[in-house]
């Protein structure tokens, strides 16, 4: 009877301390993807405007790495300022990121040419995992919004690149582009691949009134390599209707003789359509990248 006794104790003991491990374990953070499959949550990193920051620093000590990330006219309109700044919102009830541009003086990082630019970016300087390297699977996810009388030209204004650092980097590979139409403008994702051929171009075509005076929430993923994939969706944040929802794949997020690729925000525009464009702020926020 002891003996039944002791084997029972033993047994429950046993079973306890199991039971008690299985509850302590850490579990895996997990998201499951729109296809269904489960990958692992990095969390990735973040940049949001906190308002008590100095906004270039902020910027920097999140993308800069040990550089400069900003690429703002400042020395062509110093009486202005710094072009980026931080705002209280009152539709997100919190601080954001505004992006400031003039017709005149702004221009493309101080040098005078038929375009200007407020942007910022990752670059080489920047943590590995701001970066793409080829292969890589990378989540974007930011917020912007744009002014109620927005205007944009027949010529480009983008608002945010996916872009080769190196190699040939000329070209984007992917813009959110707001553009004239005379029908009615529209917001443009454009896809350019190395060659005409393999670039699919106008990929998304939607009506820029949908845009105007609302924040929205961008949600990207893409697989930087020669027959990659792209996904993007966006939401309006007041009534969260959905604007966008394409994937595509075998689509080139490559280019021959670079090693990594980074996202840019801001507003980069030519103006050979003076009349057509006026000073504009844009507002962002939420700035996030993560590798999956």
């Amino acid at each position: 009877m002891k003996r039944q006794n002791l084997l029972y104790i033993v047994c429950i003991c046993f079973f306890g301390c199991a039971c008690s491990k299985q509850k302590t374990a850490p579990a895996e953070k997990e998201v499951i993807a729109d296809n269904g499959s489960q990958t692992t949550n990095t969390q990735g990193t973040t940049l949001s405007a906190n308002g008590t920051t100095d906004t270039y620093q902020l910027i920097n000590n999140v993308f800069g790495g040990t550089g400069d990330v900003i690429e703002a006219p400042d020395c062509s309109h110093t009486s202005f300022g710094k072009h980026i700044t931080q705002v209280y919102d009152n539709d997100l009830k919190r601080q954001v990121f505004a992006f400031h541009i003039h017709l005149t003086p702004d221009n493309d990082k101080c040098e005078n040419s038929d375009r200007q630019r407020n942007e910022i970016k990752t670059y080489d300087k920047s943590p590995e995992s701001l970066k793409a390297s080829k292969d890589e699977k990378v989540l974007y996810k930011w917020k912007f919004k744009l002014d109620a009388n927005f205007k944009p030209s027949g010529d480009f204004t983008h608002i945010h690149q996916l872009k080769p650092i190196d190699g040939d980097n000329q070209l984007p590979i992917i813009t959110l582009t707001p553009r004239y139409r005379a029908a009615g403008d529209v917001m443009q994702v454009i896809h350019t691949g190395e060659t005409d051929a393999t670039s699919q171009k106008y990929i998304v075509q939607i009506p820029l009134s949908d845009f105007k005076g609302h924040w929205v929430e961008v949600v990207e993923r893409a697989t930087f390599s020669f027959d990659g994939k792209y996904e993007i969706q966006i939401n309006r944040i007041s009534d969260g209707k959905l604007l966008v929802k394409q994937a595509f794949t075998n689509i080139e997020m490559w280019r021959k003789n670079s090693t990594s690729c980074r996202p840019k925000w801001g507003i980069y525009r030519r103006t050979l359509q003076p009349d057509m464009l006026r000073d504009e702020t844009v507002w962002f926020n939420d700035f996030n990248i993560t590798e999956y």
